[in-house]
């Protein structure tokens, strides 16, 4: 019985000793993260980012690919989600009420972006592209004004880019981001989703001889304008480069966007036409993206391709003509696009890839706000099975 009192006692003590040990210590500190951004820039985070600060409120699914509460870590946006994006954003909404208090910073420009409005949200991290910086190709942070406020005041940013150079930034942007805000798992298994996806569509194609990329007419925010908007060069001219195809804006312009004329676009006789759109336009555009039926984005699709009088186009003479999410084009989402870009424009070497799949696998496996809705449509509709 003496004995047992005696070791009883001991231990009573040892925990006492151990408990008052690590209070004069304090807790363990985690290490400091340490973030390579896609302009080769050391980033310094104390600890995972909690509260982050959006520059271009469409990266909100972007950081939904990559934690399951994306909400939770905003501090600061700015509007376009609200304005450009509506039904995605009501949808998003709906998943996560608080996004309605979001505090707004600004537009979706640089010379509306608030840094005061930024700085009083003490954001731990701040995400923004290289052209919202205000960087041409090859300059260094040092000489953005925005980048320099910002981090005089202590506070981490990031540069990320899916829109400028895709094909080469999309991992590396996707990897700064997830480390930055402690979800390097769930990132990594979206990149080797993603590169498993790439990497099959660039086997199929490897052999394709140039002289076989059909002319390509992708008409950007159709019925926004008069006829007709048009990616030129990068963004989307490297997506439909990848996927097999000749992209006819690059032709005639020399910068990412522009506009063609009626004239320029029948001579060149595109095979394939894709119309994007977003749904904020959907009266006088393309009605596609959350909420919205395969019947109605069809409708949408034809009374687009009337009122261009583009009817007499090979593309759509030939019922090689569709409609796709515009926003696919800024987001690692842009596999996707690829996908389907590839399979309209060479059906029979791409017969095993299905991108409606892949965008229902990525809604069910990664996704927190899952895109519901259609997406990407026929202009004539699929033989029943």
């Amino acid at each position: 019985m003496f004995d047992y009192a005696l070791t009883r006692l001991f231990q009573i003590t040892t925990t006492l000793l151990l408990g008052l040990t690590f209070s004069l210590a304090g807790p363990v500190l985690a290490e400091p993260i340490q973030v390579t951004d896609i302009l080769g820039r050391q980033v310094t985070l104390p600890k995972p980012a909690q509260r982050v600060v959006l520059a271009q409120a469409r990266h909100f699914q972007v950081l939904s690919l990559l934690t399951p509460d994306p909400a939770a870590i905003l501090a600061g946006w700015s509007d376009e989600f609200r304005t450009s994006f509506k039904p995605d954003y009501q949808a998003a909404l709906a998943r996560f009420p608080s996004l309605a208090d979001v505090p707004v910073v600004g537009r979706h420009t640089a010379d509306s972006f608030s840094v005061e409005a930024t700085l009083g949200l003490r954001p731990d991290l701040v995400v923004m592209t290289v052209s919202f910086a205000g960087l041409a190709p090859g300059q260094s942070a040092d000489e953005s004004p925005l980048i320099r406020r910002l981090e005089a005041a202590n506070v981490p940013v990031i540069v990320i880019d899916f829109f400028m150079q895709p094909m080469e930034n999309t991992v590396p942007s996707l990897r700064a981001l997830g480390r930055a805000i402690g979800h390097e798992e769930q990132t990594e298994s979206f990149i080797q989703f993603y590169q498993a996806h790439m990497q099959a569509i660039r086997d199929q194609l490897a052999d394709l001889p140039e002289d076989q990329r059909p002319p390509v007419f992708v008409h950007a925010h159709a019925g926004s304008t008069d006829c007709c908007n048009s990616p030129g060069v990068g963004t989307f001219n490297d997506m439909i480069t990848y996927a097999g195809g000749h992209n006819i804006g690059a032709d005639a312009l020399k910068s990412a966007t522009g506009k063609l004329n009626f004239e320029f676009i029948n001579a060149k006789a595109p095979l394939v036409y894709v119309a994007t759109g977003t749904g904020s336009r959907a009266a006088t555009g393309l009605a596609i993206g959350a909420g919205v039926s395969q019947g109605e984005a069809r409708t949408s699709l034809q009374r687009l391709i009337d009122s261009n009088h583009l009817g007499a186009l090979p593309a759509v003479r030939s019922g090689n003509s569709h409609g796709i999410w515009h926003a696919f084009n800024d987001s690692p989402l842009h596999v996707v696009f690829i996908e389907a870009l590839a399979h309209w424009t060479h059906p029979d070497r791409l017969v095993d890839i299905h991108p409606a799949k892949t965008l229902a696998e990525i809604n069910q496996r990664f996704l927190a706000v899952p895109l519901q809705g259609t997406y990407l449509v026929d202009l004539q509709a699929p033989l029943a099975k």
